[in-house]
């Protein structure tokens, strides 16, 4: 009986320079995959920006965790912790995804998570929000909070 292959995870992002949507297999997102459209890069080392408009799309395609974190440019403890998530982005290229969304260009989406104080982080798994955490956190915490990925 020949050995069955799973699938490899996939992500469904939007093209920041062309809005076109792109399906992406995880496993490749350090291959710097392109937009089908456009050829521009699509980089996932890096938190992927979310708006009310790709929100609800992008978590709920994704097969793999994906952690948000509710920032806002003035915000001082969200600077203090800007580099953690970055360097998590860049940890965990391929297997989880790291994205951010501004509270202020966002607010729909920031309100229906009900978020009060910023930072915050939420981890989606299959859609849903499995983990939330308020206030900055350091990267140790950033990647318990993803847990064993």
């Amino acid at each position: 009986m020949p050995a069955t292959q799973t699938p490899s995870p996939t992500l469904t992002i939007q093209c920041q320079f062309c809005q076109t949507w792109n399906r992406i297999d995880a496993t490749r997102a350090a291959d710097r995959p392109k937009c089908g459209k456009c050829s521009r890069p699509i980089l996932l080392d890096r938190p992927l920006k979310l708006t009310d408009e790709t929100f609800d799309r992008t978590i709920a395609t994704a097969e793999v965790p994906v952690l948000v974190d509710f920032y806002a440019d003035w915000c001082g403890p969200c600077k203090m912790m800007a580099p953690y998530v970055d360097q998590l982005a860049s940890k965990v290229t391929g297997r989880a995804l790291v994205a951010k969304l501004d509270t202020d260009a966002s607010p729909s989406t920031a309100q229906k998570f009900d978020i009060r104080g910023i930072p915050s982080v939420i981890v989606f798994r299959d859609g849903k929000a499995v983990s939330q955490q308020a206030g900055a956190v350091p990267l140790a915490t950033l990647e318990k909070m993803l847990g064993a990925i």
